[in-house]
């Protein structure tokens, strides 16, 4: 059997026993899950007094800020839609917003919601900077400390050549300024993606060779996301000497800000078969859910997201090619090897649902965005979003 871990809230209990009333596909928030997540980020807050932010970009169902809230410094957002969702549903905590340009228009709309505004180049912090200082908020820059750790995930690597994210230190030294320099709270860098402190370490210290310099005029560094903080064996004491180190040699606040480690194993997709055939020796079932629409990390990662009761592919001979009923031929969310024949109507539950799919989900073909459920805490299971026709017709005319 594979890795069972993203379905820990479950408890022994089957997808058809817990979930089986419920009409397919619709997403599964796990509220005792997301509180340990939680939970596990405030032991690290204090244990080492850093402070970490929810990234909304991977999580935004802002109906469980609450459940997060009382473990968490505040959010972080991508841009002004983000840093307002974050100031309005999670009001007692900090707003961090980074975006890779602001625009004119919107920086004064901004700057009502956000605490710390971290810009992403030096002509950026001269065009915006002073007016954000004068608003009162704190000031960063994005930094690249052109160190890539990522293997086989090049689109999620702003370290990678020719990348249009951070600061490179020839770009520092080429326009920055005094006077922009003295407009600076903190630097910030996110160069991780779902990876573990070690990775962490080997970045540093490109940060400490390429900025050691810069940094102790600083009062805070933020160590960005990717940070797989609640993943079971995580390196927590890797981190937290990477922590102490900044705030020894620095002084500075350190600020982690990961969103997957927020709701790791939080959610859920339930799902039905469709229809089932073969081709070529291949077993295929369609489902009512489509990766393309509803799992779009499944494509663009690309990666196998963890599936119920099910083993790697050719474990056993009821193996299936498992896809959505789009029209796109790549619409494939993975072989799996089941322990019997698959059956229409039969019920599959998706694991690892909460992080990168209600925020990134989209209707290509007309598909139906799922439903969105609460699991509580106390067994209830409550929609808190159903979504029909008109969510559909209405972002693409009158």
């Amino acid at each position: 059997m594979e890795d069972q871990k993203p379905f820990r809230g479950l408890q022994g209990k089957t997808p058809e026993a817990l979930f089986g009333k419920l009409r397919t596909p619709c997403y599964i928030l796990d509220e005792r899950i997301l509180r340990e997540n939680g939970k596990a980020l405030k032991d690290l807050m204090d244990r080492t007094g850093c402070r970490v932010l929810l990234a909304q970009k991977a999580f935004s169902n802002y109906d469980l800020y609450p459940v997060l809230a009382p473990y968490l410094a505040g959010t972080e957002a991508s841009g002004l839609y983000e840093a307002r969702l974050g100031r309005e549903k999670m009001s007692q905590g900090e707003v961090h917003v980074f975006s890779g340009a602001y625009r004119d228009d919107e920086m004064d709309e901004v700057l009502q919601y956000a605490d710390h505004v971290v810009f992403n180049s030096p002509s950026q912090l001269r065009r915006f900077g002073l007016k954000a200082k004068k608003a009162g908020k704190s000031l960063g820059l994005r930094i690249n400390p052109e160190c890539s750790t990522q293997e086989g995930h090049d689109i999620y690597d702003p370290c990678a050549p020719g990348s249009r994210l951070g600061t490179t230190r020839s770009a520092w030294d080429k326009g920055m300024t005094e006077e922009l320099v003295s407009l600076l709270d903190g630097l910030h860098f996110h160069t991780l993606c779902e990876q573990d402190a070690g990775d962490l370490a080997v970045t540093f210290a490109a940060v400490e060779e390429k900025f050691g310099d810069v940094l102790p005029r600083m009062k805070w560094l933020n160590m960005g996301g990717g940070h797989h903080i609640t993943r079971p064996g995580y390196d927590f004491a890797t981190l937290e000497s990477i922590i102490r180190k900044a705030q020894e040699k620095w002084g500075v606040m350190v600020y982690l800000e990961p969103g997957e480690a927020c709701a790791l194993s939080a959610g859920y997709l339930a799902s039905r078969v469709l229809d089932t055939g073969e081709n070529g020796g291949t077993q295929l079932a369609i489902l009512d859910t489509s990766a393309a629409c509803h799992m779009p990390d499944v494509i663009e990662m690309p990666y196998r997201p963890p599936l119920y009761g099910t083993q790697e592919a050719g474990k056993t001979p009821y193996t299936y090619r498992l896809g959505g009923p789009t029209c796109l031929t790549g619409d494939i969310i993975g072989d799996y090897a089941f322990d019997g024949p698959l059956d229409v109507g039969d019920l599959v539950l998706f694991g690892d649902m909460a992080i990168y799919t209600t925020c990134k989900n989209n209707t290509f073909n007309g598909m139906p965005l799922p439903d969105i459920y609460i699991w509580h805490e106390s067994g209830e299971l409550e929609r808190i979003c159903h979504f029909g026709y008109e969510d559909f017709r209405c972002r693409l005319g009158k």
